[in-house]
């Protein structure tokens, strides 16, 4: 059987409210996810054993082989489906890492996908997302990459449609670790935020088909609440989302998940990619990305 191939795309949070953190220490969430088009590649060659090579811009930031969750996906849908078949994967990898953007979770959803289409199993069969949920909270949305609201820890999802947003996104290349900053937020077992509750519940997005304009007026209401706790880790993040308020056409600057991957959302593609530009000549140390989320 030939060598198959998956895209992992990067996930963006446009909004990220924290509602409180449970008695087993999870933090509760309501966040507006999409995608952008940027992305890792995954290839699978099938029925050898299962393993894993790493190369691409960012593989040497990619830490141990053994820990990536690539593995962790396939195994953890073995065991749920004895006789699987499994295989040699290749990650290109092209995401910063530890970036906000679920670089990790995008490829260990494309490996899920590429198993499941190997396996000729239904997209939507019940033991790849319970695999995904076992995986990490972000795998579950990644696994079909398509613009939702996650809530409870990122396992409970309702798809929603998005205008094409042209967008630039920026990374420092400063990975931060979500633990350290859910620790920095400073919320104790237990605690509910009442009143930040009672403002996501009674939000409304606009309805399908709504134009980019709507969605920058209902963006622009929202918030990331990790945004301050990752900028007293990173302060390099409150120098990113300056640069980017800064640019010509920059209608709404944000951190994404916990950081430190920022972005800003145009009004039109030529907008952005010049954006992009002026960002790469004054920081060519960032990753930059022009690009557009959906």
């Amino acid at each position: 059987m030939p060598v198959l191939t998956d895209e992992a795309r990067a996930k963006v949070n446009l909004t990220l409210r924290v509602l409180g953190r449970r008695a087993d220490g999870y933090h509760d969430l309501v966040s507006l996810v999409a995608f952008a088009d940027c992305a890792d590649r995954l290839t699978l060659e099938p029925d050898t054993d299962l393993g894993l090579a790493i190369n691409g811009p960012g593989g040497d930031d990619c830490g141990a082989v053994a820990d990536n969750l690539v593995l962790k996906a396939a195994r953890l849908l073995a065991e749920r489906l004895p006789g699987l078949r499994l295989g040699a994967f290749t990650l290109d990898k092209r995401l910063p890492v530890a970036a906000g953007i679920g670089g990790g979770s995008a490829d260990a959803a494309a490996a899920l996908r590429l198993l499941a289409r190997l396996n000729t199993l239904a997209p939507d069969d019940p033991r790849i997302f319970d695999a995904a949920r076992a995986t990490g909270a972000d795998v579950p949305v990644c696994v079909a990459s398509r613009s939702s609201v996650m809530t409870g820890i990122g396992e409970q999802l309702s798809s929603l449609s998005l205008p094409r947003m042209p967008c630039v996104m920026v990374n420092p290349r400063v990975p931060v670790a979500t633990v350290e900053v859910f620790s920095a937020l400073g919320l104790r077992k237990g605690e509910i935020l009442t009143g930040v509750v009672d403002v996501v519940r009674s939000r409304k997005w606009p309805a399908e088909d709504s134009s980019i304009e709507d969605w920058l007026k209902a963006l622009g209401h929202a918030a990331n609440d990790l945004e301050a706790p990752a900028i007293k880790i990173q302060p390099v993040i409150g120098e990113v989302l300056a640069a980017l308020r800064t640019l010509a056409g920059a209608r709404l600057a944000r951190m994404s998940g916990s950081g430190a991957t920022c972005f800003a959302l145009f009004d039109g593609d030529a907008e952005a990619r010049a954006a992009g530009e002026v960002l790469r000549a004054s920081h060519p140390q960032w990753w930059v990305h022009a690009g557009t989320l959906s």
